[in-house]
């Protein structure tokens, strides 16, 4: 994939997070990240053809420790896609977000919805939430 197609994966991606893709370096195949409050990172996107991974990193020290689940994924078995890549990227930095962990939202909204239904109701979509 060339890198104009990557970026606009990445611009594509971005639509549903708090993140920006606010600069594409092509030369370098670099595409930079921000989401308020200061969260930045960068990802280097490997060659065409080449066996390189993709590489994330942060230049801010506040950000990287939450680049280390990402940066392991990346670095285990198999080829990873930008989207992955990203994927990873945004659930990590959740919490600094002060966003829920993306797994804690799936619990409470089926805590909620077991919560919220009685025994002797006969519901014919149980299990789908109504909203």
């Amino acid at each position: 994939m060339d890198f104009q197609q990557l970026a606009d994966v990445a611009e594509k991606r971005c639509s549903n997070t708090p993140f920006e893709l606010i600069a594409t370096e092509e030369t370098e195949r670099r595409m930079d990240f921000y989401a308020d409050p200061g969260v930045s990172f960068y990802v280097l996107c490997p060659d065409n053809g080449c066996g390189d991974n993709f590489h994330v990193w942060s230049e801010s020290e506040d950000c990287l420790p939450f680049l280390q689940l990402a940066q392991d994924y990346i670095s285990s078995c198999g080829k990873k896609t930008l989207h992955e890549v990203l994927e990873k990227v945004f659930k990590s930095f959740r919490p600094l977000l002060g966003l829920p962990d993306a797994d804690d939202d799936a619990f409470e909204e089926y805590s909620a919805d077991v919560e919220e239904e009685e025994p002797e109701a006969d519901h014919p979509q149980m299990g789908v939430s109504q909203q």
